[in-house]
């Protein structure tokens, strides 16, 4: 294992972060926290609670999920993307490289932005209103677990991407409805029986609600199939990652 290899893309990529703190932190972070204000302001005070949860305590994991869902996504894209774009791709493909410490560097660092990300937000919430993390451990299980797979399927999108406009349709058609009808704002259980069922069908519920689960004990669906969920998508990410850096498609054409 090329450990030097690993540490020069994952200090690269997260040097790239720091350069950019107004778009890369503060930005999310100031979003999310006016989702917070005007939807724990104005629904807020007409839910007053949720599962016996108070409504700005409940929407405090889905906000949290929301941004680490689109930052993984951006992060991991946008990461192996550029070298594309740029032609330096070549260089790195050319270099005594495997494709696991191409992958462990460059998903490792956008893993990383969204753990670090997720943490800043949860701080910001806490002066909102107080929050108790009943399974602390678990809700960093998720916290890792999520961005880990996340960024691998932005990793996915910037590999398959050949413009910056399919870089960007995934993310906008895709990623971002599924986080809004993924339960982030509400319970499924507030919605028709028939949309339940629906709702049971978006991959997004299964991550918000392992996830509210780690913070009160009250979740959507079971925390079993939360955890079994994001296994599945994290090693279907990664098989897919290895199948595409090994046999090279849409690096060496």
């Amino acid at each position: 294992m090329n450990f030097y290899a690993i540490r020069a893309i994952y200090n690269f990529e997260m040097a790239r972060m720091w350069r950019t703190m107004a778009e890369s932190i503060a930005s999310p972070v100031i979003t999310t926290t006016l989702y917070f204000v005007v939807f724990g302001a104005a629904i807020g005070s007409r839910i007053t609670e949720i599962d016996g949860i108070s409504y700005g305590a409940f929407i405090v994991p889905g906000l949290i999920m929301l941004s680490i869902l689109n930052e993984s996504t951006a992060n991991g894209s946008f990461g192996i993307y550029m070298p594309k774009f740029t032609g330096t791709i070549y260089e790195l493909l050319s270099a005594p490289v495997s494709y696991i410490e191409i992958l462990l560097g460059y998903v490792g660092a956008a893993a990383t932005k969204s753990m670090i990300l997720g943490i800043l937000i949860l701080i910001t919430a806490s002066f909102f209103i107080p929050l108790e993390i009943k399974h602390p451990v678990l809700m960093f299980v998720f916290l890792v677990l999520t961005s880990i797979s996340f960024s691998m399927f932005g990793f996915l999108i910037g590999l398959w991407a050949d413009s910056w406009e399919k870089l960007q349709i995934v993310p906008m058609l895709i990623i971002t409805p599924l986080i809004f009808l993924g339960g982030s704002f509400y319970s499924i259980y507030m919605l028709p029986p028939f949309w339940q069922k629906v709702s049971l069908l978006n991959p997004v519920v299964y991550l918000i609600s392992g996830f509210r689960w780690s913070f009160y004990e009250k979740s959507d669906v079971s925390l079993t199939v939360s955890l079994v969920m994001i296994s599945v998508f994290l090693v279907t990410c990664l098989l897919l990652t290895r199948w595409t850096l090994k046999t090279g498609y849409r690096l060496k054409s």
